[in-house]
C-alpha cells in the first residue's frame, strides 16, 4: 500500500485524469466513440519530441546554450525576460505545446548553472502562460485556433483584429510582472570549456534535423506518423537510450483527460445547458466550459451551438488560463517541475493557478473595454 500511495503522490495529476476518466465511463458506458476522442496528433508530435529534446539534453546542447546565455546577460531580469519571451514569440509559429517542451527544459538547466533555483517556479509559471497566450496571436499557434480560423473560413486581417488586443494586454502584463520582480546581478560561473567530441557534434546535427522533421509535422507538410517513424529509427540507430528518459506518464495522463473530456461532450445535461445559454455569452461559457474539459475540446463543442466566431476565439483563448487542464499544455511544464523538483510541486500549483486567475480577471477586463 505504501508503494501505491507514493506512486499517487508522484503522479497527482495522472491519477485525477484516470479516476476522471473512469468515473464519467459510468455516465457514457465505452463504445467506439472511445477511440475518436484521443488527438493522436498531438501525442504523436509530443512523443516525438520528448525523444529528440532527450537526445540533446543527454548531448549537453541545453548546457552549452545556456551557458552562452548566460555569459551575455547581465541581470536576473534580462535572463527572465528572454527565457518568458522566447515561449511568448515561437508559440505563435511552433504552437503552445512545442514551445513549452523546447524552452521550460532549457530554463531549468540554465537557472541550475546559474544557481538561481529559487527562481524556477515563477519563470516556469510565467513561461507557460506567455506560451498559451502568445499562441492566440496567429492562426496556427494552438489547436483551437486552426480549427475555428478553418470552420470560419475568416481572413487573416478579420482573425488578427479580432485576438490582436489581447496578445497586446498580455505582452504588457508579462512585461509588467517581470519588471515588478527583484532583478539581481547574474554572475556567470566559471565553465570547463570542454570541448564537444567529432561524433557529439554529428549527433546534435541529426538531432536537429529531426527537431526540423518535427516541425514540419507541427505545420502538417508532413504527418505525424513519418515523423515518429523517422524519429523511432534514427534513434534506434544512434541512441536507444533517449526512449528510456521519456516522461510516458505525461502521454498516459493526456490520455486520460481527452477519455473524460470526450465523455463529459456526450452527457445530455451539459448539452442541453450549451444550447439554451451559449447564445450572446460565448465568450464567457467558452472560458468556463475551458477549465473543466480544456480550451480545445470547447472549440470543437462549442461551435456546434454558435457560430459566433469572434466570441469562440477570444473566448477559448482566454479560457486557457485558469486551471491546470484548461489548456493541455500547461500540463507539460508540471510535469517537468514534479520530476526536476518533486517537493516543490504543490507549491508551483498554487504560484501557476494564482497568476493564472490574474491575467484571466485582467483579460477578462478587456473584454469589456475592447469594441467587439
Amino acid at each position: 500500500m505504501r508503494i501505491i500511495y507514493q506512486w499517487i503522490k508522484k503522479e497527482t495529476v495522472l491519477t485525477a485524469a484516470w479516476v476522471l476518466a473512469i468515473l464519467s465511463g459510468f455516465l457514457v458506458p465505452p463504445d467506439a466513440s472511445y477511440l475518436h476522442y484521443i488527438d493522436y496528433h498531438t501525442l504523436g508530435l509530443l512523443l516525438c519530441l520528448m525523444a529528440v529534446m532527450a537526445g540533446l539534453q543527454g548531448l549537453g546542447i541545453f548546457q552549452k546554450l545556456g551557458e552562452s546565455l548566460l555569459k551575455r546577460v547581465k541581470t536576473t531580469r534580462q535572463l527572465e525576460g528572454i527565457l518568458v519571451f522566447l515561449c511568448f514569440f515561437s508559440s505563435m509559429v511552433i504552437t503552445n505545446d512545442v514551445a513549452l517542451i523546447t524552452f521550460v527544459p532549457f530554463s531549468m538547466t540554465v537557472f541550475k548553472m546559474a544557481r538561481l533555483e529559487n527562481r524556477v517556479l515563477p519563470v516556469v509559471a510565467f513561461q507557460t502562460i506567455a506560451a498559451n497566450l502568445g499562441s492566440m496571436a496567429t492562426p496556427i499557434g494552438n489547436p483551437q485556433n486552426l480549427y475555428l480560423y478553418s470552420a470560419s473560413q475568416m481572413g487573416g486581417r478579420e482573425f488578427f483584429l479580432c485576438l490582436a488586443p489581447y496578445t497586446g494586454i498580455a505582452f504588457v502584463g508579462l512585461m509588467i510582472c517581470l519588471l515588478v520582480r527583484k532583478s539581481f546581478p547574474v554572475s556567470a560561473p566559471v565553465f570547463d570549456g570542454e570541448k564537444r567530441t567529432a561524433e557529439q557534434v554529428r549527433k546534435g546535427i541529426v538531432y536537429g534535423i529531426l527537431f526540423l522533421f518535427c516541425m514540419l509535422s507541427v505545420a502538417k507538410l508532413v504527418p505525424v506518423w513519418g515523423s515518429l517513424l523517422v524519429v523511432l529509427a534514427v534513434t534506434l540507430c544512434i541512441d536507444r537510450s533517449v526512449w528510456r528518459r521519456i516522461d510516458y506518464s505525461l502521454l498516459m495522463t493526456f490520455v486520460g483527460f481527452f477519455l473524460f473530456i470526450g465523455n463529459i461532450g456526450r452527457i445530455p445535461v451539459v448539452s442541453d445547458f450549451l444550447s439554451s445559454w451559449i447564445q450572446g455569452r460565448e465568450i464567457f461559457i467558452s472560458v468556463l466550459a475551458s477549465q473543466v474539459i480544456s480550451n480545445v475540446p470547447a472549440a470543437l463543442l462549442l461551435s456546434g451551438f454558435t457560430h459566433q466566431w469572434s466570441g469562440l476565439l477570444i473566448g477559448t483563448n482566454i479560457g486557457g488560463l485558469g486551471t491546470l487542464i484548461a489548456s493541455m499544455a500547461s500540463l507539460i511544464s508540471y510535469k517537468y517541475i514534479a520530476r526536476m523538483y518533486p517537493q516543490k510541486k504543490g507549491r508551483y500549483l498554487l504560484l501557476f493557478t494564482g497568476l493564472n486567475l490574474l491575467f484571466l480577471a485582467v483579460l477578462l477586463i478587456g473584454v469589456f473595454l475592447v469594441p467587439q
